[in-house]
């Protein structure tokens, strides 16, 4: 009896508790062995979630006002404070203070139809939400207008005159803070509902997927960033780096203001090199004279940038198959064109022409049948070089009698099932033809 009263003393010595904040804001307490490697974490989140699909998420940790994801084989106390690591339980209910972590979307993907169950679908809109709230794409500001109205649906239900009125919804919750400031709450309040009445029939998934889709063409939503410096002597970071869902983007920053300098699609990009400390692009085409050098700060966040940037690649490779499929049968289920719509300064008058078109983007009372409003695409800045990265020709084309949902989840998963959460070292995007993504860390010193 001693002995096993010692063993579970040591056993209740090895624990610690875990606070994961997820994307609509509950939270979960687990107590996890200290030692337990960060897969296993991973895995208890999704049973408790009852997550059957969850390779578009990750563990993240703070650091710098920055998330860093995750490597899933390293153990958790690697990502911990020391405190955190030291505090040794003293039994039950008295674990010391929470480790804070993060569960939230590490790969973005731009068609909510390719995330295979409705619950990794509902915390993906989620994690979106919070997104939306931060953005600024200030030219599109009819977006947040048609994102809030599905997000009401999805959230309350068909529109009801004896219930949804007034201030039946806070805004803060819907709109971005220069959104309501611009037009003012009541403004908001008085032209939503119209718009939430049009979403009439929209089941909760239809009405997820719908703000997937549409949230996914606002230019800095589905986006991760990360400081860059210029050269090794910077203090503070004056750059900043996009990871897109197409590509990579780097921004000029100026206080709170981001101007884009470069824009290169995943087919512009014939290599990355990340030395040390040092980050190298080389875009397709040019010169090796013609890289961009930048500085991670660390040898550490190097690390992280390879391993995220080459996931994300070779996702967005192995699903464009997948995804021509799903744009397949979209064109198959809706046979009509996107039309524009826009808000000017003329408030009322353009409201009323949105709240018209948004009633072509809901379903009309008795169809499932949905028009939605078009959007301008996020073009690309890039600049007009040729693809330097093809994709894998072993992906054999789809056909039609490949449409049901069940194929297109198992050919999404056989594509997903290439990208990491492993934790092994990549030294290249499989999926490209020419691309390399490199890691010649010859000082990289102590690496996560």
């Amino acid at each position: 009896m001693s002995k096993l009263g010692f063993h579970n003393n040591r056993v209740m010595q090895d624990r610690r508790s875990v606070c994961v904040f997820l994307p609509n804001d509950d939270t979960l307490n687990i107590i996890i062995n200290v030692k337990a490697l960060c897969q296993e974490l991973l895995d208890q989140v999704c049973d408790l979630l009852r997550l059957k699909d969850c390779h578009l998420f990750g563990l993240s940790v703070i650091q710098n006002n920055e998330h860093i994801y995750m490597e899933l084989s390293q153990k958790l106390y690697k990502y911990c404070p020391k405190e955190w690591k030291k505090e040794a339980s003293k039994g039950i209910d008295q674990f010391g203070p929470p480790m804070i972590i993060h569960f939230r979307v590490q790969y973005y993907v731009e068609n909510g139809r390719l995330i295979s169950d409705r619950t990794a679908r509902y915390y993906y809109y989620w994690h979106l939400r919070k997104q939306v709230l931060l953005s600024q794409s200030t030219t599109r500001e009819e977006a947040y207008f048609l994102l809030a109205a599905f997000a009401l649906q999805a959230d309350l239900g068909n529109f009801k005159r004896n219930k949804h009125y007034g201030k039946y919804f806070e805004p803060e919750a819907y709109f971005p803070p220069w959104v309501i400031k611009k037009r003012g709450k009541d403004y908001i309040l008085k032209h939503i509902p119209n718009i939430h009445r049009d979403q009439f029939a929209l089941s909760v998934p239809e009405a997820h997927l719908m703000y997937i889709k549409e949230a996914a063409r606002l230019e800095d939503v589905a986006v991760h960033y990360y400081r860059l410096y210029k050269d090794k002597r910077e203090i503070e970071a004056s750059l900043i780096l996009g990871l897109t869902l197409r590509g990579i983007q780097i921004f000029q920053c100026s206080g709170d203001e981001k101007q884009l300098l470069y824009d290169f699609p995943w087919t512009n990009v014939g290599k990355l090199v990340f030395v040390g400390k040092k980050f190298e692009i080389l875009p397709d085409g040019l010169p090796s004279a013609r890289k961009l050098m930048y500085y991670t700060g660390c040898s550490m966040r190097s690390r992280h940038l390879l391993q995220l940037l080459s996931n994300s690649h070779r996702l967005y490779m192995n699903l464009q198959p997948v995804l021509r499929q799903v744009r397949k049968l979209e064109e198959n289920e809706e046979k009509k064109q996107y039309r524009e719509s826009y808000i000017s300064d003329t408030l009322d008058q353009d409201m009323d022409q949105l709240e018209k078109r948004s009633r072509a983007s809901g379903s009309s009372a008795g169809s499932v049948k949905h028009k939605r409003l078009s959007r301008n695409s996020t073009a690309s800045h890039s600049s007009s070089h040729t693809s330097g990265i093809e994709a894998d020709t072993k992906h054999r084309d789809i056909g039609e009698d490949s449409f049901s949902g069940t194929s297109l989840h198992r050919k999404l998963k056989t594509c997903s099932s290439m990208t990491s959460h492993s934790s092994s070292h990549t030294s290249g995007a499989e999926s490209a033809g020419k691309d390399r993504l490199e890691d010649d860390s010859q000082d990289d010193g102590n690496v996560l």
